[in-house]
């Protein structure tokens, strides 16, 4: 995607790190925008908000109208390899016809007698010729076979790569069977703010990383979503922070909170989202995002309309229409809060890994009190500074685990200490008893031996 294919890892990584860190200040401004709808605008509506917002992703398919490579997978019903099952008419294109151009090498004045002798003949060839070419998709190898070695090896890896690209039909099975679990997620998350304060919120939000980790390896989607001890670690000290920087600004309640649960039901469902994700789509380049959040949208707004006639009978949320300032608020934060910046974490989720993409979201907290701060003027106490280092901390451990894969210095240090343990308690013990049990032996053999000599003795003094 966007030509990347020449990109090394380490670059796609730091790539990857800064899409995410730009999704994190957009997910900040969009929750800060999200909260002053429901507080200050009174729209207290988040099935609505999330369903308008999911929607908006159908923009995306407009694409079919401006992108041709789109229109031209609809009407490509598959690719067959050359030779096999193909007419010579399949291999063609239509046929252009131009005028036939006469060889004019002969410039010895016979050029006139030529002609007329040939308007003579009863044999007249016509002015006309026809012309066909091989079509793109079937010229590709004889391109390739006149390029150099170097040029046709990037050439045939591209090939390779847009053959595995997932069609049209594909893409939108998978966008169906993935829309359900995204609109749940962020219906969730939108639940969790309305009922819930945003300290227990986000602490609950950055469990998701936990769970992403759980997920990846029961379920392993690459090399770079592989468990380990010290992501392991990374992530508790992550979530560790996020508690430290929340409760500076928690105020607790008495019972655990509905919000609360739904917090925790959005982090799980986005860990199953990525990792399942990641476990179909192995690399960026097979699955055209845009695309397949343009089915999304499709598929959420064709699917979950009856949510609005339950919820509101129901009583659980009254159908009302917005206001237009209201109106252009959730418009504002759909396009740039749910279209672009879920597009972007997909991007930077196969960039990275989808733990380091879920891991993002621990960030979202300490920005947007940093945007506080300066902001608003808000005050801290010193507790928020001290968690957020860990924070920012447990996110680049995390980055270099995943670059580094077979890497894990947690679980070399368990074994260092295992190690000296055991040889402290374990080797000298085992060395005393081998002393001892030597010992022992020794002077049972000078035992054994002073009585063969006392025995020997005494047969040569009898013998004597």
């Amino acid at each position: 995607m966007f030509g990347l294919v020449g990109l090394s890892k380490t670059q796609r990584l730091v790539l990857g790190i800064v899409v995410l860190i730009i999704v994190d200040l957009i997910w900040v401004a969009s929750s800060e925008l999200t909260k002053y709808l429901f507080k200050n605008e009174h729209f207290e509506k988040p099935y609505f908000s999330t369903y308008f917002k999911t929607v908006m992703f159908t923009l995306y398919l407009s694409g079919f109208i401006f992108w041709r490579p789109w229109r031209n997978q609809c009407r490509k019903s598959g690719v067959l390899p050359v030779g096999e099952g193909l007419e010579t008419e399949d291999l063609l294109t239509e046929p252009i016809y131009v005028p036939l151009r006469y060889d004019d090498k002969n410039n010895s004045g016979s050029e006139p007698e030529d002609l007329n002798e040939m308007h003579n003949r009863s044999v007249r060839f016509n002015n006309l010729m026809e012309v066909r070419q091989l079509t793109d998709t079937y010229a590709e190898e004889q391109v390739i076979a006149r390029l150099s070695y170097t040029a046709a090896l990037r050439a045939e890896e591209i090939r390779l790569r847009a053959l595995s690209r997932f069609s049209i039909k594909q893409v939108a099975k998978m966008a169906f069977m993935f829309s359900i679990i995204w609109f749940f997620a962020n219906y969730s998350y939108q639940i969790a703010l309305y009922d819930t304060e945003v300290g227990v919120v986000n602490v609950l939000s950055s469990t998701s990383s936990l769970f992403t980790l759980i997920c990846a390896a029961i379920y392993p989607g690459s090399a770079a979503d592989r468990f380990s001890l010290s992501k392991l670690v990374a992530v508790l000290v992550s979530i560790s922070g996020v508690v430290m920087v929340s409760v500076s600004d928690l105020k607790f309640e008495d019972q655990i909170p509905t919000g609360a649960l739904w917090a925790l039901s959005s982090a799980i469902l986005y860990a199953v989202y990525l990792v399942g994700l990641r476990r179909k789509v192995d690399h960026e380049d097979k699955l055209d995002i845009p695309l397949f959040f343009g089915f999304v949208g499709l598929f959420t707004g064709l699917l979950l309309w009856p949510g609005f006639f339950i919820l509101h009978y129901c009583k659980i949320e009254t159908f009302q229409w917005p206001d237009g300032e209201q109106l252009l608020f959730i418009l504002i934060n759909g396009l740039v809060g749910t279209v672009l910046s879920e597009f972007l974490w997909l991007w930077g989720c196969f960039l990275t890994s989808s733990l380091i993409a879920t891991s993002a979201l621990s960030l979202v907290t300490p920005l947007s009190m940093i945007a506080d701060v300066v902001i608003k003027g808000v005050s801290y106490t010193w507790l928020f500074y001290l968690g957020s280092v860990p924070v920012f901390i447990a996110f680049m451990a995390v980055s270099c685990l995943t670059h580094f894969e077979s890497w894990d210095p947690a679980l070399l240090l368990v074994k260092k200490v295992l190690h000296c343990i055991c040889s402290r308690r374990v080797v000298p013990i085992s060395s005393l008893v081998d002393g001892f049990a030597q010992r022992q032996w020794k002077a049972r053999m000078r035992e054994v031996d002073k009585e063969l000599t006392e025995s020997l003795i005494g047969v040569d003094s009898s013998s004597s």
